[in-house]
């Protein structure tokens, strides 16, 4: 097993000023990091692959869509753009040394139509992530499509549709990326989906209920875990915890003493549980 810390705890901003917080991340244990891709600028990345390489940190990473760039669109115009800003967030991804390129990306955050997903609506997302998996196969990564809860997404929101998603897909590198924040919301049992989506889980984002640190809220851990160790899972597992310095996330209290202690107390708490 190996052990993540999704910077996103630090907010939107990825760059040289986060460092220190890198040096940290290593000191505590973690084997790596997830870095969200919002800047699609490849250059932008070499300096911070540099930082990530004298600490000996490994790098998966995320992104997600916006209504600018909406792979359900009806526009096909949208539709060609975000094929194209994926296929850039794929090349910050080798430039950063990832493997996997995970999020929510099958469609855009917080656009709604009112409706259920249409059919034509969940062809171009299986159409349009098909083309972006043959570009990621092209360069070794692999997707991790990840669902959102009913409030931040409406073609995915649950394991059975993502599940019947990436089926559809039918490619090598389209898989799953696995968040128990969402889970806690959606599923009846989180372990029991967990466990139907089985190989197709390339990586899970351990999130507590209030996003703060695991272990601290309700989220049915017990049943999480013992779903980890029967489907026999032993990749990376990432804590993913959000702030007041994240304003999408709309967290406007404090939630954890400071992110050391999270990153401490949270880590401590998961590996006990999967030793």
């Amino acid at each position: 097993m190996k052990y993540s810390m999704n910077l996103l705890l630090w907010g939107p901003q990825i760059d040289d000023s986060l460092f220190p917080t890198l040096e940290l991340i290593k000191e505590i244990g973690f084997d790596g990091v997830e870095v969200p891709i919002f800047n699609t600028n490849p250059a932008h990345w070499f300096n911070f692959r540099k930082k990530l390489d004298e600490l000996g940190l490994a790098c998966e990473t995320d992104t997600i869509c916006g209504p600018s760039e909406h792979l359900i669109s009806p526009d096909p115009a949208m539709r060609r753009h975000t094929i194209d800003h994926l296929k850039s967030a794929l090349d910050c991804s080798l430039v950063l040394g990832a493997t996997k390129l995970m999020g929510p990306y099958h469609s855009a955050l917080g656009v709604f139509t009112g409706q259920p997903a249409t059919p034509e609506e969940w062809q171009w997302a299986i159409e349009g992530i098909r083309e972006v998996a043959d570009y990621a196969e092209s360069l070794d990564i692999t997707l991790g499509l990840e669902y959102l809860n009913r409030f931040e997404l409406y073609l995915t929101s649950c394991g059975d549709e993502l599940i019947r998603f990436v089926d559809e897909v039918n490619h090598p590198h389209c898989k799953i990326m696995f968040d128990t924040f969402h889970a806690n919301i959606e599923e009846k049992n989180i372990g029991d989906t967990m466990r139907k989506a089985g190989d197709r889980i390339s990586f899970i984002q351990l999130s507590e209920n209030d996003r703060s640190t695991p272990g601290k809220g309700n989220v049915d851990w017990e049943g999480v875990f013992k779903a980890i160790k029967d489907i026999k899972y032993d990749g990376w597992i990432s804590i993913e915890a959000f702030s007041q310095k994240l304003p999408v996330a709309n967290i406007w209290r404090k939630m954890f003493e400071s992110e050391e202690q999270l990153m401490r107390d949270g880590l401590a708490f998961i590996k006990s549980n999967l030793s």
